[in-house]
């Protein structure tokens, strides 16, 4: 059955390669953008394909916007959560001002642009949330605080939301993505300038690699696109999905990790009840 999606940023990346997928599937797609120049580039795509003009920072507008495409194209049966970008920097380096605006695209705007959508979910007892997070938001690399910070509270909300929901009829879906060939680590990645020399042995190697990388990443989004489009039409979806080998190994080396962490001091942990 056909679905209606709205994706936030669909000019590039996953939201680009999503939407396609999902058109070429018969399903009606509302793309956000945020230059009237992407417009009539991703309306191109196909009669069943909406742009919408909207910058998911700037949370006033998003309600109203959200109103309209409904007016416009019925009840939006699947949102996906794409809009985001990563600060990479090391954390005494990066101003505080670089954290607010990560959090305010990659947090705030992905939770304002929930709130828009579930109200008609809710009344409806149907709906599906897809919120684009990162295995970033489960393991952590040097010089990603701000990035991962937002992505693990990202994680927090989602799993948290799912509870809220469940016996509502509306589902919920983080999904967790390793590296991909998208432009995360290229031209859309905000990288702080360097200072302090106590970081270059545990940075500098780091910050290299990844742009060196950045187009030749293990992930294909289109493969991507098609696994989550296989989430968004079942009918029982998973709370987390991983996407890409090298974000189950590294999960998986955390998870393992974490346990051997917890086992060690558990009598410490014990030791805090009440007695």
């Amino acid at each position: 059955m056909a679905k209606t999606f709205l994706i936030t940023g669909v000019s590039s990346g996953f939201g680009r390669a999503l939407a396609q997928a999902a058109l070429e599937d018969g399903h009606v797609v509302v793309g956000t953008v945020r230059k009237a120049g992407d417009v009539e580039a991703f309306e191109a795509l196909g009669p069943n394909a909406h742009a919408v003009i909207l910058d998911v920072t700037d949370t006033v507008r998003i309600a109203p916007a959200v109103a309209a495409i409904e007016a416009r194209v019925g009840a939006i049966d699947v949102l996906v959560n794409n809009a985001g970008y990563g600060h990479e920097g090391v954390l005494e380096e990066s101003s505080i001002d670089d954290l607010r605006r990560q959090f305010e695209v990659n947090v705030f705007g992905a939770v304002a642009m929930i709130q828009a959508v579930l109200p008609a979910m809710r009344k409806r007892r149907s709906g599906h949330i897809l919120n684009i997070t990162s295995m970033g938001g489960v393991v952590t690399f040097p010089g990603l605080s701000y990035y991962h910070g937002s992505k693990f509270a990202l994680e927090g909300i989602s799993e948290t939301l799912g509870k809220e929901v469940k016996d509502l009829g509306v589902k919920v879906t983080a999904i967790e993505p390793g590296g991909f060939r998208t432009d995360w680590a290229g031209r859309s990645m905000v990288r702080a300038e360097r200072s302090i020399a106590d970081y270059d042995a545990v940075f500098d190697p780091i910050r290299k690699r990844r742009i060196e990388f950045s187009g030749r990443q293990v992930g294909d989004p289109a493969k991507a696109a098609q696994a989550m489009l296989k989430v968004a039409m079942s009918d029982d979806p998973p709370a987390h999905l991983l996407l890409g080998s090298d974000a189950l190994r590294f999960v998986e080396e955390q998870l393992a990790s974490r346990q051997v962490e917890v086992a060690a001091w558990k009598d410490v942990s014990l030791a805090t009840d009440a007695t």
